[in-house]
């Protein structure tokens, strides 16, 4: 079973927003993400996330400009171990999952491979996780509880440190709502054709 999404998130952390296209074939997931943020500095990022058919991210490509120029990050892991820029990474061992700092895309792939968003467990991780605007790369750890269903959603426990929240994910494993972080946009426009005809909302050309 293979989905396809356009997802857009506003990110309260960032005073942003993030939109990625996503597909999940079976457990491989292919992201295709834009991000721009005014916290902790303005940027503006663009990613590929890829992973492997257990949804573990096999490669991460991150482009990220500030006012202070240009960075790139070429992150990868296979069988022989991380790579950060073709640097190995050893510290990173542990890890099957990317973490992208401030994105919800990132939260899927440990709730897919583990069912999280399905099943009554619990499991924890070690992340490689990417702080922004820097995109430097260090170890985390952190951990997923299955809370159980809601309407509109399941919600899972993220924790990492003193830090919790406790995230609404759809069937497809995919972010709703990340408390205090970011929460999906509706695509339900706020605004009917019938009240744009009657005024509400901006203008559209005449038709002649």
């Amino acid at each position: 079973m293979s989905v396809d999404r356009f997802a857009v998130w506003q990110v309260q952390e960032t005073a942003g927003f993030e939109s990625a296209w996503v597909r999940v074939d079976g457990l491989r997931m292919r992201a295709d993400g834009s991000v721009a943020g005014q916290l902790p500095e303005p940027y503006r990022l663009s990613y590929l996330l890829e992973t492997d058919e257990q949804a573990a991210t096999t490669r991460l490509d991150v482009v990220c400009t500030t006012g202070d120029g240009q960075r790139r990050l070429d992150l990868r892991r296979n069988v022989d171990g991380w790579t950060v820029d073709g640097v190995p990474r050893p510290d990173l061992a542990g890890a099957l999952d990317c973490d992208l700092a401030c994105s919800p895309v990132t939260n899927t792939m440990p709730v897919l491979r583990h069912r999280l968003h399905q099943d009554a467990v619990a499991h924890r991780f070690m992340m490689a996780f990417i702080e922004i605007p820097t995109l430097e790369v260090f170890p985390m750890a952190q951990s997923y509880t299955h809370l159980g269903a809601e309407a509109g959603g399941v919600r899972v426990r993220y924790a990492s440190g003193s830090f919790t929240s406790d995230l609404l994910f759809d069937p497809d494993g995919l972010v709703i709502d990340y408390p205090t972080m970011a929460h999906r946009i509706d695509p339900t426009p706020s605004v009917t054709s019938q009240e744009r005809s009657a005024g509400a909302g901006s203008a559209r050309p005449e038709s002649f």
